[in-house]
């Protein structure tokens, strides 16, 4: 099936998306995590592309989209999705997200209760005051100083290689294309999660959802029953082996596991 991209012209500027399947089919959203693009979704949108309007975004400031010369936060990039939406004449759409893009969708779906149908939050941690606390003792996740020999790039990729399956050097080739693009913004999307406060946001989401959790994924995998807690009509499903980069790690067993949810929304 054949992915179709595309530029819309929102508040930021022009925000660059991909979409597969009939226009007329339900909706579905996909959100990235940081830094990523709408290529973490790139196997993804031609399976769930077969039954639904699959769309995946480039969130403000990262892949093609401009990000209009505003502050990053997960509130902002609530609001262009919502554009976004708009642009495209999507009325209704269940939303999933991956990471951070999990923490977009859930201030998608406080912020713009009646544009989200069904949550699918794959590996998305639960921001509270514990998960700020603890990222402040941290160092920075992906960011590395520029250097003239180019050894800045092998530093990239090191430090996420151990949180990718072994023998799949074309997912870490992907991670870095996207890491090179947003260049010095590198951190902007961990930082955003980082102050988001979602206890004051959380209560506010009353749609199903689905709560997918990476079993290999050892920063997001501890939050899954957490978050649970928060969202009480969330169900756990742990997808075996998945890692941090999940989406494109394994889109069949994904898609499959989105799907199921989809299927069981009135």
């Amino acid at each position: 099936m054949t992915i179709r991209r595309a530029f819309a012209d929102l508040s930021v500027g022009q925000v660059h998306y991909a979409a597969c399947g009939d226009v007329g089919a339900p909706a579905v959203l996909l959100l990235h995590q940081s830094p990523r693009s709408w290529a973490e979704y790139r196997g993804v949108l031609p399976l769930l592309g077969a039954r639904y309007r699959a769309t995946a975004m480039d969130t403000a400031g990262f892949g093609d989209s401009s990000d209009g010369g505003m502050p990053a936060s997960i509130a902002q990039w609530a609001r262009v999705a919502c554009e976004l939406l708009d642009a495209l004449d999507i009325r209704r759409a269940d939303v999933v997200g991956h990471h951070t893009g999990g923490v977009v969708a859930i201030e998608l779906a406080a912020a713009f209760p009646d544009r989200v149908r069904g949550l699918v939050l794959s590996s998305t941690p639960y921001t509270g005051e514990a998960f700020r606390f603890a990222r402040a003792q941290r160092p920075p996740i992906d960011e590395v100083a520029p250097s003239e020999d180019g050894s800045h790039l092998a530093a990239l990729w090191q430090k996420r290689q151990g949180f990718y399956p072994p023998g799949r050097p074309d997912l870490l080739e992907a991670f870095v294309l996207d890491a090179l693009k947003v260049g010095h913004r590198v951190e902007e999307g961990h930082r955003a999660v980082a102050s988001y406060r979602m206890e004051d946001r959380i209560g506010r989401v009353t749609q199903p959802a689905l709560i997918i959790r990476a079993t290999g994924d050892p920063f997001a995998a501890p939050h899954a029953e957490e978050l649970q807690h928060h969202l009480p009509n969330a169900r756990i499903v742990d997808i075996e082996g998945g890692m941090v980069p999940l989406p494109d790690q394994m889109p069949e067993a994904f898609v499959q596991t989105v799907l199921d949810f989809l299927s069981t929304l009135p």
